[in-house]
C-alpha cells in the first residue's frame, strides 16, 4: 500500500503539467498527456542533476520545483 500512494502522488504531479483542455478528440487528449509524462521526466531529471551537482546525493523532495520549472517553460516558449 505504501507503493500506491508514490504512484498517486507521482499521476498529481503530472497533472500540473498538463495542458487544460475541454476537447473530446481523443487523439489531441492522449498526446497532451504524452507530453505532459515527458515534461515531468525531463523536470525529475533536471532536479536529479542539479542535487546531485550542488550536495553530492539524491533526495526525494525538490530543490527545482515544479512550479520553476512550469513558469521558466512559459517564459521562453510562450507554452503554458
Amino acid at each position: 500500500y505504501g507503493y500506491r500512494w508514490e504512484i498517486e502522488s507521482g499521476y498529481k504531479s503530472i497533472k500540473r503539467f498538463m495542458a487544460a483542455t475541454t476537447s473530446k478528440h481523443f487523439g489531441l487528449r492522449f498526446f497532451y498527456f504524452a507530453f505532459a509524462c515527458l515534461l515531468y521526466s525531463i523536470w525529475r531529471a533536471v532536479d536529479l542533476l542539479v542535487q546531485v551537482q550542488l550536495t553530492g546525493e539524491y533526495e526525494h523532495s525538490p530543490i527545482v520545483t515544479a512550479d520553476n520549472t512550469l513558469t521558466l517553460v512559459k517564459k521562453e516558449t510562450g507554452i503554458g
